[in-house]
């Protein structure tokens, strides 16, 4: 009886230990499931916040990243250009910008629904203007160089141009054929293509600020000649103009063995503005604006069309 009693308190000792293991190790179980599944909550729902708030600030990047919005946000298309006839200029005694340029950049803005504004720029800062935003394109006859392009988001070409030399009527002679123009002074406008093009042919260089103040140094007595576009030539050197005593003779881009260079707008860098003016242009080639505006200023031999 005694080894009875004794085995049977053994096993109901078992058993007690046996439930009260199975309890221990059940509860833990239970409390790192809920543990688990809380968690999994949190972090979906912190995935779903945090994605929702990447999303909101793409859309808000995407909208600051809009230079096109920009423009059309404050109202003007701030246009960066020089006194440079035919494309940009004053008649006199007017306030009013005019000129091939001029005319068919009111029409682009107007085209955005903005004001368009123009500023007179130093043109050798001209991709600093337009960096800084004090400017929202350039847009004045300006020579897509290689410069140029690696610096700014350009349109397609829409006018053809070269550089010529200008000299006093009764020097032209002199420099008639020259494949050089080592021992000649030559005032360029800072920065352009013709400065550039003045330079490549051994010229001592005056840099001045615009154009027509290379034309004004050439009357003076000044500098020996002015290296200037050949638009701007055609339409203030020579007999009925300002200048009825300077002459061009030299084209520089035959001298140097170039083609003709062209002209294109220049935008911020990635700007969606190009976009938006390529498609303005191509419109306003196909109705015959292009064509008129041109016409009007004697540029219709140069003026791009296809």
């Amino acid at each position: 009886m005694k080894k009875l009693l004794a085995l049977l308190l053994a096993l109901m000792m078992v058993l007690s230990l046996g439930a009260c293991g199975s309890k221990d190790t059940q509860a833990p179980a239970a409390d790192d499931s809920t543990a688990e599944t809380g968690n999994t909550g949190d972090t979906a729902e912190s995935t779903d916040t945090a994605a929702g708030d990447d999303a909101a600030a793409g859309e808000t990047g995407d909208a600051a990243a809009s230079d096109l919005q920009y423009i059309k946000d404050k109202g003007t298309l701030v246009v960066g250009m020089t006194n440079f006839a035919p494309m940009d200029y004053k008649e006199e005694g007017s306030d009013e910008w005019i000129g091939f340029d001029a005319d068919m950049a009111k029409k682009f803005a107007e085209s955005l629904g903005v004001e368009v504004q123009f500023q007179e720029i130093t043109w050798d800062y001209k991709i600093m203007e337009l960096d800084n935003k004090s400017i929202d394109c350039v847009w004045n006859g300006m020579t897509l160089t290689d410069d140029v392009t690696s610096a700014m988001s350009t349109s397609e070409p829409y006018c053809l141009n070269a550089q010529v030399l200008v000299t006093k009527a009764d020097k032209a002679a002199d420099f008639e054929d020259l494949t050089s123009l080592e021992g000649y002074t030559v005032a360029v406008e800072s920065g352009s293509a013709g400065e550039a093009a003045a330079q490549a042919l051994g010229a001592a260089t005056v840099p001045v600020q615009a154009q027509s103040n290379a034309l004004m140094e050439v009357a003076a007595g000044t500098s020996d000649a002015a290296v200037i576009d050949l638009l701007m030539a055609g339409a203030m050197v020579g007999e009925g103009t300002s200048y009825a005593d300077l002459t061009y003779s030299l084209n520089l881009n035959e001298a140097q063995g170039l083609e003709s260079e062209e002209y294109g707008v220049g935008f911020r860098k990635g700007s969606d503005v190009t976009e938006a003016f390529n498609t303005f242009w191509a419109e306003q080639v196909s109705n015959g604006t292009v064509l008129e505006v041109a016409t009007t200023y004697g540029l219709q031999e140069s003026v791009i069309l296809e």
